[in-house]
């Protein structure tokens, strides 16, 4: 069995726009357009924006992005479509976003979730994320919920 490789791409491939893609219909089956926060493919290509996407034997299993701001990073788009689900995809590419984010000098890691995404909150619970205030530009609605981490 081969080892899973990430590695930062350009969101604009077609791996990264399928996964991008993938990702915004998983979150359509629970939300409405006006209660997603999500990031395009074109908005994700940007200098402050690392897209990891991991591989495995070659195919892309899943992705996650990180936007650098000036005191901490945001967790946008963690995805990993239905045939790679209980790999360990998720939390390894959380593993390598929270190391670059350490190596880049932040501290915190924070992201916008919903409360109807169980997994995805689980798993953020499970690697030390709690819930916290809003921050950014992001406004009070209550499809959204607010996580972040104290990196050590």
């Amino acid at each position: 069995m081969s080892a899973l490789a990430i590695s930062t791409e350009n969101p604009l491939t077609d791996d990264g726009r399928r996964l991008i893609e993938g990702s915004e219909a998983a979150l359509r089956e629970v939300y409405t357009a006006d209660e997603c926060f999500t990031f395009t493919a074109e908005e994700l290509d940007r200098p402050e924006v690392d897209f990891l996407v991991a591989r495995k034997d070659g195919v892309a299993t899943g992705c996650v992005a990180m936007v650098r701001y000036s005191d901490y990073a945001e967790v946008k788009r963690l995805y990993v479509p239905n045939s790679a689900r209980g790999l360990g995809v998720a939390k390894a590419l959380m593993d390598h976003l929270e190391e670059m984010a350490k190596a880049a000098g932040l501290s915190v890691m924070r992201l916008e979730t919903g409360p109807k995404l169980a997994a995805a909150m689980a798993l953020y619970a499970a690697r030390g994320y709690v819930e916290c205030d809003r921050f950014g530009d992001y406004q009070d609605h209550p499809a959204s919920l607010f996580m972040e981490k104290r990196l050590g």
